[in-house]
């Protein structure tokens, strides 16, 4: 257990650019503090010592944030970032040199006896408020971007966006855990898709229009009727302009 928590210290000043001496990591690190009470606490969960597991469990709750039950199975070198309202339930299992940000939960579903948490693989980065739900199997280095809520097994390799979570990457590259703010926007993606499918199929409409009818008016004027029907069009492709760019996400 010794080797596991230096593992767990020496990985913050990897990945933490905020860490900066041994001091404050001991004192002000709540994701460190945690994992120490849970190493401590899941020894003693093994043995089948009754209540006392839970008791250290609720302390290190109380003190961090971060509520780990006794009998999840944690990886060494395993970072928890800020750590608050983190959540990780029974029989959940996280594998060495996972990345977990605030907010996340490895929950379960069903009110069964046996394993109804997630497991996750090694080197695998949840963001911020991500939600894991179910027996899930995610595979190494898979990346959950923050916010999304997986429902379903995810490959290794693979990048995860949106509720419910879609992959919306697969790749076999190294990425650095830390560039977790770097996520493909799928929505915007499909919307897009949408927006050039529909554009060319009014242009095949206009195009059918014009060889059948003559043009009503000049060259470079437009008819009374499609003034409002124009400046709509120019109102709602100013609306998804904003969207794909972000404005209000």
């Amino acid at each position: 257990m010794l080797k596991t928590v230096v593992t767990d210290f020496r990985i913050i000043f990897e990945r933490d650019p905020a860490a900066r001496n041994w001091l404050e990591v001991l004192l002000c690190y709540p994701g460190f503090q945690a994992l120490v009470f849970h190493r401590l606490a899941h020894s003693l969960h093994r043995l089948g010592l009754p209540l006392v597991p839970r008791l250290i469990s609720h302390i290190a709750r109380w003190l961090t944030g971060v509520e780990i039950h006794p009998g999840a199975q944690i990886g060494m070198g395993v970072f928890i970032d800020h750590g608050m309202g983190v959540v990780i339930g029974e029989t959940a299992v996280i594998g060495d040199y996972c990345l977990i940000y605030q907010g996340v939960t490895l929950g379960g579903t069903g009110k069964g006896d046996g394993k109804r948490h997630p497991s996750l693989g090694e080197h695998v980065v949840v963001g911020a408020g991500a939600k894991v739900l179910g027996n899930l199997e995610i595979g190494s280095y898979v990346r959950i971007g923050a916010g999304s809520v997986v429902l379903r097994d995810v490959p290794s390799h693979c990048t995860v966006v949106g509720v419910p979570g879609r992959i919306v990457r697969r790749r076999d590259e190294p990425t650095d855990p830390l560039d977790h703010g770097r996520l493909p926007d799928s929505e915007a993606q499909a919307i897009r898709a949408l927006m050039d499918r529909l554009e060319a199929l009014e242009q095949e409409l206009a195009e059918l229009k014009a060889a059948r009818t003559p043009q009503p008016v000049a060259a470079g004027r437009f008819a009374d009727a499609e003034l409002p029907r124009l400046a709509q069009c120019r109102l709602d492709s100013r609306a998804i302009e904003e969207f794909l760019d972000g404005s209000g996400i």
